[in-house]
C-alpha cells in the first residue's frame, strides 16, 4: 500500500510547483522512502547470505528466524485451507441457486419448490442444452446424447 501511496505522491508532484515547500518535502519524503526500502532489501539480502553460509554468530536470531518461517508457513497453509472453504460455500451457494432457478424462464423460486412457481417447470433437474434430457447435479456430459454440459 505504501508503495502505492509513494508512486501516486510521487506521480502528484510532476503536476505541483516545484519550488512550493509542500511539494519539497513531499518528494524529499518520498525520496527517504524509497531509499529505506532500498536498505531494508540490501539487509535482508545480507542476512540470508550470511545464514546460508552457516556462520552461526547470531544463534538467537537464526532461531527467532526460524521460528517467524514456521509460523509464516502455518499462516499459508492457513489461508489456503480459507480459501479452499470460501471456494466450497461460494461452489455449494451457486448449486442451491441453481436449483432454485428456473431453467425454463429464469425465476428464482423458493427453496421448498419442486415446480416453478412461474412457469410450472420441474425444478432440480438440469437439462442438456442439446438433447433436452433431464440431467442429475454435477452431470458433466449427457447419458443420451453424450454432449458436453456446464456444470
Amino acid at each position: 500500500m505504501s508503495d502505492f501511496l509513494g508512486g501516486l505522491m510521487k506521480g502528484l508532484a510532476g503536476f505541483m510547483p516545484q519550488d512550493d515547500p509542500d511539494v519539497k518535502v513531499m518528494t524529499a519524503q518520498s525520496e527517504i522512502d524509497e531509499l529505506r526500502k532500498q536498505e531494508t532489501e540490501l539487509y535482508a539480502q545480507l542476512g540470508k547470505q550470511a545464514l546460508a553460509r552457516g556462520s552461526g554468530q547470531f544463534p538467537e536470531l537464526e532461531n527467532r528466524l526460524r521460528l517467524v518461517q514456521e509460523n509464516l508457513a502455518l499462516a499459508e497453509e492457513k489461508l489456503q485451507k480459507a480459501k479452499l472453504e470460501k471456494d466450497a460455500k461460494a461452489a455449494a451457494q451457486r448449486q442451491q441457486d441453481a436449483r432454485r432457478t428456473c431453467p425454463a424462464c429464469g425465476y428464482r423460486n423458493t427453496d421448498d419448490s419442486r415446480f416453478c412457481q412461474e412457469c410450472g417447470h420441474k425444478l432440480g433437474a438440469r437439462q442438456c442444452h442439446q438433447y433436452g434430457a433431464d440431467l442429475a447435479p454435477g452431470t458433466r456430459f449427457c447419458g443420451s446424447c453424450g454432449a458436453k454440459q456446464e456444470v
